[in-house]
């Protein structure tokens, strides 16, 4: 059907006479067709966005490949009529002519904060994200369009459909990597801008969520809290930080409200983490692109007989023609060439510049964290480190931590179907700007109970909790921990957001005994 239309087209178009005399009258046909084809192309466009907008996030995927499917048939019909723009159509349908955000940022939106954030967990193992088990109500969302309407405009007929949406399908229960590809792509600069800020709005959940939370668990928490010795074993031990952490295991709102908030605030991170990886992706492709129109090429293979030199001066001249400024600026305007040096000024530093939202994020939360001491917990006693004292935050985590190792219980729903790693994230990004995920590491109770554990290898149970499985669980927390880390430390290292402030000391002075 489409090649007959395709020729059909082809022929009208190549008519030696495009007015038709009809009954006395004159037709212009072309431009009939020109107003038919651009109107169905507008309401083909309107109806992708409209079934975008009774989606949820995973949709995004679909939405790209339907802009594109119209940008190529854009492409082929303006080859024998005359059409507006296709950036102008979408900007009609997307009513993003007049408005600062179109349909399409604002829905994305609307799904990040109300449905993705609160109801999605996050997989390192995959990478992705899957509705959680028990999720909130989802957010109220557009009715899809009537069905006939998305067979015609969409796809054409039934079976096209049918075959479409078995593709898109596959993409429609998780968010990954393709998600953010998409999203990277619809959003661009502005759009992603406009979200970050609404992320950052997220963040300050830390202060009208979480601060209340910390400090009602910090005063259950013992005043000081030694590690146990070897001696006590591994059961011992269990027993002796089930009763010391048993206010903060008991508190009412720990599985639910707590970690549901602590979730969230990680899922913003780590959404901000991919968003940025993806745009970074999409930015290299974009440079190296580019390369060539600004005289912008690896340096070749010489032979020994050769100068490097003269191939380099060669090659300038050899891809001369495809220097974009110089070829434009010659002939071209002066408005042109100065458009043309802005361009490239913009695609050469785009990268170099080395912005990165994901350490705003980073300096955002570190904002709500440094206000406030009861994150930072007061100067130690002895004036180093607080060793046994239970006020900082890391002994928190540290018993929070020790609260969701502990094995559910048979049919229980599982920490990981509810929350994911958004919520150790959040754990470990608090720690890790307040410069406490070594102390963590050497003072965190189930990481002792572990290390214990290794030296007697004991089994068992204790107060209704399988040793054996308790310590299985800790291990694959800690293993976690370690990855999270490394992840923010990497990012983080080359910014001035992790002021590591060394201390000197005098060392001690030995008076000299007497025989």
């Amino acid at each position: 059907v489409r090649y007959i239309f395709y020729n059909i087209l082809h022929y009208i178009t190549r008519l030696s006479f495009l007015f038709i005399q009809l009954l006395g009258r004159s037709i212009d046909l072309t431009s009939l067709l020109s107003q038919r084809l651009g109107s169905n192309m507008l309401k083909a466009i309107d109806t992708a966005i409209h079934v975008f907008e009774s989606r949820n996030l995973c949709g995004v995927v679909e939405l790209l490949h339907l802009l594109e499917i119209n940008r190529l048939t854009h492409q082929m019909l303006s080859n024998f009529v005359v059409l507006d723009p296709f950036e102008a159509m979408y900007a009609e349908a997307n009513n993003s002519v007049v408005s600062p955000h179109g349909r399409v940022t604002l829905h994305i939106f609307w799904e990040l904060i109300y449905d993705f954030i609160p109801n999605y967990c996050y997989n390192s193992t995959t990478d992705r994200f899957v509705l959680a088990h028990l999720p909130q109500e989802p957010p109220e969302r557009e009715s899809a369009p009537k069905s006939q309407t998305v067979t015609t405009m969409l796809y054409g007929n039934k079976q096209l459909k049918e075959a479409y949406q078995s593709i898109f399908t596959l993409y429609g229960g998780f968010v990954g990597s393709i998600h953010f590809s998409a999203l990277s792509k619809l959003l661009g600069y502005h759009g992603i801008a406009m979200l970050l800020e609404q992320l950052l709005n997220v963040i300050s959940i830390i202060q009208t969520q979480l601060k209340p939370y910390v400090e009602a668990l910090v005063a259950g928490l013992p005043q000081k809290c030694k590690l146990p010795f070897f001696q006590y074993g591994s059961k011992g031990v269990l027993g002796f930080y089930l009763a010391q952490l048993g206010p903060v295991i008991q508190y009412k709102d720990l599985r639910t409200d707590v970690f549901q908030a602590f979730k969230e605030l990680g899922n913003a991170v780590i959404f901000s983490l991919l968003l940025e990886k993806a745009l970074g992706q999409q930015e290299v492709v974009d440079i190296l692109q580019a390369a060539p129109f600004q005289n912008l090429y690896p340096k070749p293979y010489v032979k020994d007989d050769q100068n490097m030199e003269t191939v380099m001066k060669n090659l300038d001249q050899q891809y001369a023609a495809l220097n974009m400024v110089s070829m434009i600026s010659r002939y071209g305007t002066e408005q042109q060439g100065a458009n043309a040096r802005d361009a490239e000024l913009l695609t050469r530093e785009r990268l170099c510049r080395a912005l990165s939202m994901f350490e705003l994020v980073m300096q955002r939360i570190k904002s709500f964290l440094t206000c406030d001491p009861i994150w930072e917990g007061p100067p130690p006693a002895n004036g180093v480190m607080s060793i046994d004292e239970c006020q900082e935050f890391h002994r928190l985590w540290s018993a929070i931590q020790f609260a969701y190792c502990l094995p559910p219980t048979k049919g229980e729903i599982t920490i990981e179907q509810c929350y994911g790693e958004g919520l150790q994230w959040a754990g470990c990004v608090i720690m890790t700007l307040l410069a406490q995920e070594k102390r963590f590491a050497s003072l965190d109770f189930s990481y002792h109970l572990l290390r214990v554990h290794e030296f007697d290898g004991q089994d068992g149970n204790v107060q209704g909790i399988d040793l054996k499985q308790m310590i299985k669980r800790i291990k694959v927390y800690r293993d976690l921990n370690n990855q999270i880390f490394v992840i923010l430390n990497k990012h983080l290292s080359s910014s001035d957001i992790l002021q590591r402030q060394v201390r000197e000391y005098q060392p001690p002075i030995f008076q000299a005994t007497q025989a």
